[in-house]
């Protein structure tokens, strides 16, 4: 595993974050000052836990969303949450969803990291689902970051590269008082919580280099 300290972003931290992913632990991505200008806790759906998710709930928005593939979208039969996206980013999300088996209310930790799981595993089908609930799939541009910089394409992007499931779930990091976390605040909190910081810029710029501009499995 690349050694990369906390706030030192570049190609290491992307290694870094990709190594983080296949051990099932949850990494910090930003995007651009000029975007969003926020880190979400990215974690890989296949790898999700009652542990992990309660941990992204406690330091998160707590809206928790699955970026998945257009065609993973099409399998599970997830529509658009609407028909006209005005999100100014146009992020797409679909329809919401609850494992119907082995859950409960669909909300707690548990119940959305076994839907997590559950929409990663290519063996479950739209049978498996009730909607909406409680998890909020996001459809990520077939083209990556390279196509689109936002957390949903990235979230997908790392997981391919990780040799993971291209299912990603995303949550924004809040600080305590319910605002956005920035990456002056990102740094102390990954360093406590001993998380990998990485940014999509970062991202881009090691598929361009690193992997010929193409992300294995796209």
């Amino acid at each position: 595993m690349a050694s990369t300290q906390v706030g030192e972003f570049g190609r290491e931290s992307v290694i870094a974050a990709v190594a983080a992913l296949k051990a099932g632990k949850p990494i910090v991505v930003t995007d651009d000052e000029s975007r969003e200008n926020e880190g979400d806790l990215i974690l890989a759906g296949e790898c999700a836990t009652a542990e992990n998710i309660g941990f992204i709930v406690r330091y998160s928005s707590g809206v928790i969303c699955v970026a998945l593939t257009d065609e993973r979208c099409q399998q599970l039969q997830l529509p658009p949450m609407v028909v006209n996206n005005e999100d100014p980013k146009g992020t797409a999300f679909t329809v919401s969803v609850d494992l119907k088996q082995g859950t409960s209310t669909g909300i707690s930790a548990s119940d959305r990291a076994a839907t997590f799981r559950a929409l990663a595993d290519p063996a479950s089908g739209p049978q498996h689902f009730n909607r909406p609930g409680h998890v909020f799939p996001l459809r990520a541009r077939a083209g990556g970051v390279l196509e689109r910089d936002g957390h949903t394409e990235a979230s997908v992007d790392l997981c391919r590269i990780a040799g993971l499931q291209p299912a990603g779930v995303l949550c924004e990091v809040v600080n305590d008082d319910g605002s956005m976390s920035r990456v002056p605040d990102l740094i102390p909190f990954c360093k406590e919580h001993g998380l990998v910081l990485t940014s999509i810029a970062d991202l881009i710029a090691y598929i361009k280099s690193d992997l010929g501009g193409k992300v294995p499995g796209q």
